[in-house]
């Protein structure tokens, strides 16, 4: 479908989203929110798919949410499920706790919603001409899912504060050096370097990838010490599931493991 707000392909093992508003900045719209709503589920119980991804398509990312659907929202009755809602707990919710690695490929403008977005994937792989910023602050618009709460989690406090107050943004290299990205590339290896990093992935045991991303998750509001007790609950799980016998085979008889994902 032509019209259609994200397009999705599969290639190899790794599932790629694509936001497609280009004229818009790739704005998150109602329309693509219904086929985040629809996509991501059968995403999450497909076999075939190992990671997924998520891009943008023209020169954004995402440049946050359609502020005409927010201005629509205002119109609601009391306790009707507004667009902040449906995003948050729909769409970004569904991704942090995706059962399977989650990686943001950043291609160009990322800000606002777009960052938010990119906040609750696993893995941040950005083309070295994005850029990225929160922008609440030049619209007096509040970050409604996720900018104050957990961007100051992920880079450090000051820098967090910069981007939400002056609503400026940094470079990709620069959001690297404060932890926020993993990779920088060019623009035309964007595709390709994310693919590499998504297959090597996709090689992993997918019940080791989703109970170490379930402990990771969980680990900054817990105290050391129940974290630990959760890693352990996990471990004595997963000491009994076909892929850590068939990994310790594997490595015995020196040559790749057939992981099935239990």
């Amino acid at each position: 479908m032509t019209n259609s707000c994200l397009l999705y392909e599969q290639s190899g093992p790794v599932g790629w989203i694509t936001l497609n508003r280009p004229n818009a900045m790739n704005a998150i719209n109602l329309q693509m929110l219904d086929e985040f709503e629809k996509l991501l589920p059968r995403l999450a119980n497909d076999e075939a798919v190992k990671v997924v991804v998520l891009t943008g398509k023209g020169k954004a990312f995402c440049a946050g949410a359609d502020l005409k659907e927010i201005l629509n929202s205002a119109s609601l009755r009391p306790g009707d499920e507004d667009f902040i809602d449906r995003l948050n707990v729909r769409v970004l919710d569904v991704l942090r706790d995706f059962p399977k690695p989650v990686i943001a490929a950043l291609n160009g403008i990322t800000m606002a919603g777009g960052l938010e977005t990119a906040i609750c994937a696993d893995i941040v792989v950005a083309a070295d001409s994005a850029r990225i910023g929160d922008a609440h602050a030049n619209y007096g618009v509040y970050p409604g899912a996720g900018g104050a709460a957990v961007l100051p989690r992920i880079i450090p406090l000051n820098v967090a504060k910069f981007l939400l107050f002056t609503g400026g943004t940094l470079s990709a290299e620069e959001m690297k050096v404060y932890g926020f990205v993993n990779h920088v590339v060019g623009l035309d290896s964007l595709r390709a370097e994310t693919q590499r990093i998504a297959e090597l992935i996709a090689e992993k045991s997918p019940i080791a990838l989703r109970r170490m991303k379930a402990v990771a998750n969980n680990t900054g509001d817990k105290s050391l010490r129940d974290a630990l007790d959760h890693e352990q609950v996990l471990f004595r799980r997963h000491m009994r599931s076909y892929d850590v016998a068939e990994g310790l085979k594997a490595f015995s008889e020196k040559r790749k493991p057939k992981f099935r994902g239990y």
